[in-house]
């Protein structure tokens, strides 16, 4: 531990060593984070439900999770409104639905989207955590 405080020179530098300290425990911080999915509407109200996926997922890294909202990113470069590029973005993600430890559903109304997701968490025997639209955990 001692020749670790040193610098390249052999010189004792105690700050660039508790500089380096902090950063690796943050970065393993980080990691142990477990990957969940934020299942909530998109279609319909667009603008609203993008605003509440943010909000969703704010939550969820607050709690200490890493959020995964596929209908915040995929939106960004296909249209919802075009069936085949739909399909694409859910079957997306499911795919990194199957990554997540668990799937955290916002909201009272369930789209079909979210039944599809819902649906899927179930057959891979995901958690499933229901939440209101003010992210208070609610059972179902």
């Amino acid at each position: 531990m001692e020749t670790m405080k040193r610098n390249a020179e052999g010189y004792f530098d105690p700050t660039a060593f508790a500089a380096l300290s902090t950063i690796a425990a943050e970065e393993a911080s980080a990691s142990r984070r477990p990957l969940i999915y934020i299942c909530s509407p998109f279609s319909g109200e667009v603008e609203r439900n993008i605003a509440n996926a943010r909000r969703y997922s704010r939550f969820a890294v607050d709690a200490g999770f890493i959020p995964i909202a596929p209908h915040l990113l995929f939106p960004q470069f296909h249209s919802d409104e075009r069936t085949q590029e739909r399909k694409l973005g859910l079957q997306f993600g499911i795919a990194l639905l199957s990554k997540c430890t668990e799937v955290w559903v916002f909201g009272d109304d369930v789209s079909p989207g979210m039944r599809e997701e819902i649906k899927r968490a179930k057959w891979q025997n995901r958690k499933l955590r229901y939440f209101n639209d003010d992210c208070k955990e609610a059972a179902r």
